[in-house]
């Protein structure tokens, strides 16, 4: 089901952002490039209408889209972790046992003895 939500957000977004890309800021858009033939079949006013009503229904299906999502996500979606973190085991009361010291790398000499006091 994740998949399916994700394609089709990122197929309306595509679209959305063609809707955009091709209006005309001052409100000409398609209805100058397409000719005699369009403004004859479509006409002008119609031509900016569609675009209009096209933004503003890519616009709320994405926002639908977005907000149901979690609801069609099973839990067997969700992600689990094998080990609980720090934060979880604190929360639940469990002792925190500090992780090992690193290893020493094999090329490193080995730190100095600390110096005894008195001599």
């Amino acid at each position: 089901m994740l998949i399916i939500f994700g394609i089709l957000i990122i197929l309306a977004c595509v679209l959305l952002g063609f809707f955009v890309l091709i209006q005309n800021p001052k409100g000409g858009g398609l209805s100058g490039n397409l000719g005699g033939v369009g403004n004859q079949v479509i006409g002008v006013r119609q031509t900016t209408d569609v675009l209009e009503k096209g933004t503003w229904i890519l616009a709320i299906l994405i926002a639908v889209l977005c907000l149901t999502a979690p609801f069609f996500i099973g839990k067997s979606a969700k992600t689990q972790t094998l080990a609980p973190s720090a934060i979880e085991k604190a929360g639940a009361g469990a002792p925190i046992t500090p992780s090992a010291p690193p290893a020493q790398l094999p090329n490193t000499p080995a730190p100095a003895p600390a110096p005894t006091p008195g001599k």
